[in-house]
């Protein structure tokens, strides 16, 4: 192998290096961009979980003072949801686990309805 053809060989190799470096930072910047979305949005759904355990918190207070002026049918459905199961229109009858609160049961249970006439 003559010294041109070794020099010319070199050069290929020194591209192909530099390329694949510059492919391995710009793979590294998205990954950089990607990690900073996942915990912004790690750190706002925390706030979010934050924010409905506090309404749903708020709506249980509340229901203990609304409590004697609601109507059978809400009594009832109050009754099934403290026996552990769905009463609002996404889950309707089935079991929620470890009794854990739903807001959409609770609104249907509590919450402000308009009045028709």
């Amino acid at each position: 192998m003559d010294k041109r053809a070794l020099f010319d060989q070199f050069h290929r190799m020194e591209s192909r290096v530099s390329a694949v470096g510059e492919d391995l930072i710009d793979v590294q910047e998205k990954l950089n961009q990607l990690i900073e979305e996942n915990t912004t949005l790690q750190i706002e759904n925390q706030h979010l979980r934050d924010r409905i355990d506090y309404l749903t918190k708020q709506m249980e207070e509340n229901a203990a003072s609304i409590e004697p002026e609601m109507s059978k049918s809400r009594l009832n459905l109050q009754k099934l949801y403290e026996d552990g199961f769905h009463v609002c229109n996404v889950y309707y009858g089935s079991r929620r686990l470890d009794d854990e609160s739903c807001v959409f049961c609770l609104d249907v249970i509590y919450g402000e309805r308009e009045q028709r006439h």
